[in-house]
């Protein structure tokens, strides 16, 4: 089976190994002849993510963007940290089912499922549990312990997507009507601008 690799330009020019390259999700399949290990190698999960922000976590991701190798393969992984009482926020991914290992610590966990129950299913993790995430549910974790924590989470997609809820709804551009979201959830007009301004900045 032929091995398709996302092939990287200089400064985005296209290299001679691009020209006339298949895509496959937007990434150039590299000719087999010139693929290497480093295409498939990856170093630096080993090291916790700075966790100094707002959410107190970080995620670092190991797609397709840092090992093109996974081209085609249907899969990658991230690293996540989490600061004492830190949470990775609701968010989804839209193109992948999602598999997460409590390293260490304490998480809270859960996904909601989709209209009409939107129901919770949530649990309390430790070290060494495992918990999966469907594809395209709005999902979260959240540090319950008292020191630092971190998983890793594999999921079925090499370019699985992230969609933060907040983010994308608060922070858009171009931004979404005030008046709209004030009604979708129920606030006043000042109440969206003041969630406005946090999230554009976020």
């Amino acid at each position: 089976m032929e091995m398709r690799l996302k092939v990287r330009g200089e400064m985005g020019k296209m290299r001679m190994d691009e020209v006339g390259a298949v895509r496959v999700n937007g990434m150039a399949c590299k000719n087999p002849l010139f693929v290497q290990a480093d295409d498939f190698f990856y170093s630096g999960l080993h090291i916790a993510g700075d966790t100094g922000n707002s959410y107190g976590y970080r995620v670092s991701p190991v797609t397709v963007y840092q090992i093109p190798g996974l081209n085609t393969l249907g899969l990658s992984m991230m690293r996540i940290d989490y600061a004492i009482w830190g949470a990775n926020p609701p968010h989804t991914h839209p193109r992948a089912t999602e598999i997460l290992t409590v390293l260490d610590g304490t998480l809270q966990v859960g996904f909601i499922t989709s209209d009409p129950q939107n129901r919770l299913v949530t649990k309390v993790l430790q070290r060494g549990d495992v918990f999966v995430f469907p594809v395209g549910l709005v999902h979260f974790q959240r540090n319950m312990g008292h020191t630092n924590a971190s998983a890793i989470a594999a999921l079925s997609s090499q370019n699985p997507g992230v969609i933060s809820i907040t983010n994308s709804i608060f922070g858009s551009t171009p931004p979404l009507s005030t008046e709209m979201l004030a009604q979708t959830f129920g606030v006043d007009n000042k109440t969206v601008h003041m969630l406005k301004k946090k999230w554009m900045h976020v």
